[in-house]
């Protein structure tokens, strides 16, 4: 093979989302391996740098302002208002087992240790999160079908 086929299947590799490119001709055999260690460390450190800040400017202010809509008598946070009852794990909330079934509580409900609050589904998978206090469901700070987070605010219980 000569020198300007190699420099052309090397220059096609490197504008290419291919990583590696192996071709024979004849007795010749020519493997092109594009090096991805180098480019995807600044990349992969940008990213994980502006995950944290892009999740949590959103998430931050949503809580305190779901608490502080329904007026002052929360002071603003929902520790103030009472028990809270925060997400296990990060999934999409859901109030009711099915779609068109009545929901697992509502506000007003007067609900035992053990119940079943909501569903939180993570990788395919329903799991039923109970509550583990007994009391009256005060709010409920996350709407159906919305994503959460693990530690996120999901209930507050009086």
């Amino acid at each position: 093979m000569d020198l300007r086929k190699l420099k052309t299947l090397i220059d096609l590799v490197a504008e290419s989302g291919i990583s590696e490119l192996e071709i024979t001709e004849g007795d010749d055999k020519v493997r092109i391996v594009k090096s991805v260690s180098a480019p995807l460390a600044p990349a992969a450190s940008h990213v994980i740098s502006s995950v944290p800040s892009t999740a949590a400017a959103p998430l931050a202010p949503s809580p305190a302002e779901t608490v502080s809509a329904p007026g002052p008598a929360l002071s603003g946070s929902p520790e103030a208002a009472g028990k809270v009852v925060k997400s296990p794990m990060v999934g999409t909330f859901y109030r009711a087992s099915a779609p068109g079934a009545d929901p697992f509580v509502s506000i007003g409900s007067s609900i035992t240790e053990g119940q079943t609050l909501c569903v939180i589904e993570a990788m395919k998978l329903m799991n039923e999160i109970p509550s583990d206090c007994s009391g009256v469901v005060r709010e409920i700070l996350v709407e159906n079908g919305q994503p959460v987070e693990f530690g996120q605010p999901l209930f507050v219980l009086a």
